[in-house]
């Protein structure tokens, strides 16, 4: 435990379906690592024929979103005119900045024949500088990212920069975020470069000294030391953060910024009608009647 801060446990949901997700961020006991401030685990989940993922469009302010399956495909879509299927170790980032209306859904020859789902989706909050952003989209194929192998360990760098790599997603504060496979028995060497770090397993264990950490477990760690991470079997971990934001965040529902002022504006925006749409879509999310603690209700089926 020398080298855990804290150990966050997301609680499991059932969305109806089979469809079940965790919420490692925010979390109780803490809000933020590096500028990530929202980290959901999504499925895994099957499908039946004719059925599948249905997020209707809803607004984003203030933020980065970042997609990444594990298996299975969604379509984005988004008021800046993309259209985009993400699969697995692919990357969607699309920065909400200023706003942006996004959907995601599962397509029509999936929907036919039945499909399955399981990834990741975090919010990244962008510096304040940038909060007021034109909003953008990249999307970038499995071949562009970089993949480091060593030793029973494979990482593939989604974004930022981790063991000298750079990742090409247009990032825009100090941060790190990578896909992680180990083999039984290897051992993953995690550096003090970033202030703020974090391990959330997807799969298998994983043990820091005496302590084994089981999959749907984000660890905490403390800061200004190396870290070596074990794999009592085969495992799989995102890797994530960087540096802390200088500024609180407040988080209400899609919305992200450092000001409530302004999330009180992009609520108002919404019910009125005042961000963009998705061409062809003629669905939205409405605003919700109440904030509620949790600040993001889920929303994928």
């Amino acid at each position: 435990m020398n080298d855990i801060e804290t150990i966050i446990v997301p609680p499991l949901r059932d969305l109806g379906d089979g469809f079940q997700v965790r919420r490692a961020l925010p979390a109780p006991q803490l809000r933020t690592v590096g500028p990530f401030v929202f980290f959901d685990q999504m499925g895994p989940a099957r499908f039946k024929p004719g059925t599948g993922l249905d997020v209707r469009p809803h607004p984003h302010i203030g933020l980065a979103t970042v997609t990444y399956l594990f298996d299975g495909e969604i379509m984005h879509r988004d008021s800046l005119g993309s259209m985009q299927a993400i699969r697995p170790a692919e990357v969607n980032w699309m920065i909400a900045g200023a706003g942006i209306v996004h959907s995601e859904r599962t397509a029509p020859e999936q929907r036919r024949t039945g499909s399955t789902l399981f990834g990741i989706q975090c919010w990244v909050a962008l510096p304040k500088a940038n909060e007021e952003m034109a909003a953008s989209f990249q999307h970038h194929g499995a071949d562009q990212l970089p993949l480091i192998c060593d030793e029973g360990v494979t990482m593939r760098l989604i974004a930022g920069s981790l063991a000298g790599r750079q990742s090409p997603v247009a990032i825009l504060s100090e941060m790190f975020y990578a896909d992680v496979s180990l083999a039984a028995g290897s051992t993953l060497g995690i550096g003090d470069e970033y202030e703020q770090r974090a391990i959330y397993v997807v799969h298998g264990t994983v043990q820091f000294g005496s302590e084994l950490i089981n999959e749907g477990r984000l660890v905490v760690l403390l800061s200004g030391q190396s870290v070596k991470v074990g794999a009592k079997s085969p495992a799989r971990v995102m890797l994530l953060g960087g540096a802390p934001l200088q500024e609180p965040r407040h988080l209400w529902w899609n919305f992200v910024s450092s000001s409530r002022a302004r999330i009180e504006q992009a609520k108002a925006d919404w019910r009125e009608g005042r961000f963009g749409v998705v061409p062809g879509e003629t669905e939205s999310i409405p605003l919700p009647t109440t904030a509620p603690e949790d600040p993001k209700p889920v929303n994928y089926p």
